[in-house]
């Protein structure tokens, strides 16, 4: 970084990457780009690697869209798509942050839906914080959608927000020191995009509460006896060392993530109406053109991310899940192939083919430790998930040009019956349109 700073002479143009305003960090990703192709800047070179699921300051992330988009195309991904929770206020952005530096993207939405009217009822499924209730993905979202899926998402935000208030009151109430009391207004609100379109996540409250915690004890030791004797918090040994290294550089974000691990379950109020029952969200997906996915979690031993406690989701009963996906008529099936053991993972890519489910896949990015790569994606058991990417990129391309040419249908399933040449065929066109960049 010190060395691109010498040779632009601009020493405030990657901070412009997160500028307040849009306009400012499309300006500067696009004074980047112009780096990169006169060669002041070195463009890594690009691999096969792609990721459909990096979050961004519309939902919790420390990362623009614009930003993600740069860190996407410095790490040599192909492709990046952006997914924030109920939220899609960044697409426009991430679209054309994309299209500067000539980065292939697509967009969607990941949201929490009620489950109780199926046969999931009462069961753990992929959230772990509330039983029938379940993460999915609305992918390959077609752009002239953008607008109509932002105003289905607003009032889902505007109650989460109230359910957020009532959390960090309850929050207030498990603490044990005065000094560490939030208010949502003064402490919460400002680490977001709220007015700009973008959700409030439990993500958001727990860092304002790290940051109110290093200010309170500092980092070290007298925050380590907190969190075991006051809070009472369960910390692994991984976790302890993090947080015993003062000169640690993600600090907040991994005391975030010992906080989301253990302590979440002591002031979290069961979401209730901001999340839309499954079979009206599916039916908006399909009204729109997007791609439905069920996002695949797995039992939970140790948490590749470190914000996971040990436990079972939906593998004691996949086999009835998949059927019920397929019954509500899901689409499409995502998972993250580093964060599943080989048998786990090898499982869920025979369900999907049985039940002819499109296969997707990204990395959860929301904090600066993650890496933007997946390297499990290049083994051979996970290389058809580039191919994947590829047509969903063809089908966003092809739904927002005509509604009536998406991936799903009903001229594309007659055409390409088998899920596997449809793949093929939408992988051409995504490949196409993207200028094969």
């Amino acid at each position: 970084m010190l060395f691109y700073r010498r040779v632009m002479n601009q020493p405030d143009l990657f901070e412009q990457l997160n500028h307040p305003r849009p306009r400012m960090r499309l300006g500067a990703i696009s004074e980047l780009s112009g780096a990169l192709s006169t060669g002041k800047i070195p463009r890594p070179q690009a691999g096969e690697d792609v990721n459909n699921h990096i979050h961004t300051i519309y939902s919790f992330s420390p990362y623009s869209p614009t930003q993600a988009v740069w860190r996407s195309c410095m790490a040599g991904l192909r492709t990046a798509g952006i997914m924030d929770h109920d939220s899609i206020s960044g697409a426009e952005e991430f679209i054309e942050a994309g299209k500067t530096i000539q980065l292939a993207t697509t967009i969607g939405v990941e949201c929490r839906c009620d489950f109780s009217s199926t046969a999931l009822a009462g069961r753990r499924i992929n959230n772990p914080d509330q039983l029938s209730n379940a993460y999915i993905a609305l992918h390959g979202i077609p752009h002239t959608r953008i607008q109509a899926v932002s105003a289905y998402f607003q009032p889902f935000r505007e109650a989460r927000n109230r359910r957020n208030r009532r959390m960090v009151r309850r929050l207030n109430d498990v603490l044990l020191d005065d000094e560490l009391l939030l208010d949502f207004d003064a402490d919460v609100v400002p680490l977001s995009t709220v007015h700009e379109g973008g959700s409030i996540t439990e993500r958001h409250i727990l860092f304002a509460l790290s940051e109110r915690m290093i200010r309170r004890f500092g980092r070290g030791a007298n925050l380590l006896n907190f969190l075991r004797k006051k809070l009472e918090l369960n910390l692994s040994a991984k976790v302890q060392e993090l947080l015993a290294a003062e000169t640690n550089p993600h600090y907040p974000y991994d005391l975030l993530g010992a906080l989301k691990s253990d302590l979440v379950d002591r002031f979290y109020i069961d979401a209730a109406e901001e999340c839309p029952p499954i079979r009206e969200c599916l039916a908006f997906c399909e009204r729109v053109g997007a791609i439905s996915a069920y996002a695949y979690l797995g039992d939970i031993g140790e948490s590749v991310t470190g914000d996971k406690k040990a436990q079972a989701f939906e593998d004691a009963y996949l086999e009835e899940l998949f059927e019920i996906l397929t019954e509500l008529g899901f689409r499409a099936v995502t998972y993250m192939p580093n964060r599943n053991s080989p048998q786990q993972l090898a499982r869920v890519q025979s369900l999907c083919r049985q039940r002819g489910l499109f296969e997707i896949s990204g990395v959860d990015i929301n904090s600066p430790r993650q890496e933007f790569t997946c390297p499990e994606i290049r083994q051979p058991q996970f290389r058809h998930l580039i191919e994947s990417t590829w047509a969903l990129i063809g089908h966003e391309a092809a739904a927002t040009e005509d509604p009536d040419r998406g991936m799903f249908c009903r001229e594309a399933v007659e055409k390409y019956p088998l899920m596997q040449s449809r793949i093929e065929a939408f992988a051409k066109i995504g490949l196409a349109r993207s200028g094969g960049f």
